[in-house]
């Protein structure tokens, strides 16, 4: 049987599951010391330590080469989701049964995280000259509102000639598109009575549902990506009422727009405009505030891609062949470095499922940790040496 604790890519995510980053919670400090001082250890790297927000911080970690026309970038984040309920196995013990590695950021995204770090680790240790730099960023905030990935581009780490490649649960795929977003904070009012005489108030979760109806019914009017698919929205959160008897005079909803091309933001945002305007028309006076609170556009996939062709050269040479080219149907760090600066060569490529993302019981398969470790090496040598 294989002692999987013995591979120093598992054990590295072993050892990070074991660093609890939750996002809202903990957040990402002991993990920003851990990886900081692993890189400063193992690595001939320049390691930085980049201001995010108050007491969170990016890693940043640089290779030098001999031109900067372009970098290769791998970028993954250090936050998780809080761990919440219903696990069978410590979210924070990391242990390994039948080949799978269990805990909260497993494969979302600790091993991605371990396998950019060996595969970084291992060009160090040619100590070759590089044709361009070479640089691991650690991310915070991926968990939230993305402000880990947005500070990299501000702080300069990356442009629209940059290779960026994060290592996001991909099932081993590669995923060159993603999904835009819009997100929304919706809150209706209305006004209190009793409610055996219903008609002398006004129902603000009567008003809701009538908004609700009406963009789960637009959105299915929305064109069709071929390859990504529909738009998506679910309303996440909902609060309202006071208790059975009273007419309520607010409630409050959060909605999740997914989009793909053509959809943009502003049609999103368009859609959901006109559907408060008739659900309020049909619950007389009513009223609803609406707030756009972040909004990311779709990236689509670009077929002439130079990473792209690296990339798939990489995996048919380490992972043995040819593997699926689809998309990502969340948002990523890279999406973000996409949308912000219009660089064509951003992708993810991972260990793990995103099916297991988020879940109790997220685990990763030990193989897939190595597997990607190995793409992520050889993805570096054929582009930088």
């Amino acid at each position: 049987m294989t002692d999987y604790k013995l591979r120093e890519e598992v054990g590295l995510t072993r050892r990070m599951v074991q660093i609890e980053s939750s996002n809202p919670g903990a957040c990402e400090g002991a993990m920003a010391g851990f990886v900081h001082d692993w890189l400063r250890r193992h690595t001939s790297a320049e390691v930085f330590r980049e201001p995010v927000c108050p007491g969170r911080h990016n890693i940043a970690a640089i290779l030098k080469g001999e031109s900067q026309a372009h970098n290769l970038t791998y970028i993954c984040h250090m936050d998780t989701v809080p761990a919440g309920e219903g696990w069978e196995y410590p979210p924070f013990g990391g242990e390994i049964l039948e080949g799978k590695l269990y805990g909260r950021g497993a494969c979302d995204m600790k091993a991605g995280l371990a396998a950019a770090m060996i595969a970084f680790r291992n060009i160090s240790r040619l100590g070759k000259p590089l044709k361009y730099d070479f640089q691991l960023i650690a991310t915070v905030d991926e968990e939230g509102a993305m402000t880990g990935a947005e500070q990299t581009v501000r702080d300069g780490y990356v442009d629209e000639n940059s290779y960026v490649l994060d290592a996001e649960p991909t099932n081993s795929r590669i995923q060159v598109a993603h999904k835009g977003k819009t997100w929304f904070e919706l809150t209706t009012h209305g006004r209190t009575c009793h409610a055996s005489t219903p008609q002398r108030g006004c129902d603000a979760i009567a008003a809701m549902a009538e908004i609700i109806t009406r963009v789960n019914r637009k959105l299915t009017e929305l064109p069709i990506h071929p390859e990504m698919g529909p738009c998506t929205a679910a309303f996440g959160t909902i609060q309202g009422g006071w208790n059975p008897y009273i007419v309520p005079d607010v409630c409050k909803a959060t909605l999740d727009m997914r989009l793909t091309p053509p959809t943009t933001n502003a049609r999103s945002v368009a859609l959901v405009r006109e559907a408060v305007a008739e659900g309020l028309a049909a619950v007389p006076g009513a009223s609803c505030d609406c707030s756009v609170v972040a909004q990311r556009p779709a990236i689509e996939k670009d077929d002439g891609s130079f990473l792209l062709a690296r990339l798939q050269e990489a995996v048919a040479e380490a992972a043995g062949g040819a593997l699926p080219v689809d998309f990502f149907p969340g948002y990523t760090d890279t999406a973000v470095i996409a949308a912000m600066t219009g660089c064509r060569n951003c992708m993810s490529f991972g260990p793990g499922s995103l099916e297991q993302a988020h879940r109790p019981n997220e685990f990763v398969p030990c193989e897939e940790i190595t597997r990607s470790a190995a793409v992520m090496t050889r993805l570096a040598e054929i582009i930088l040496l």
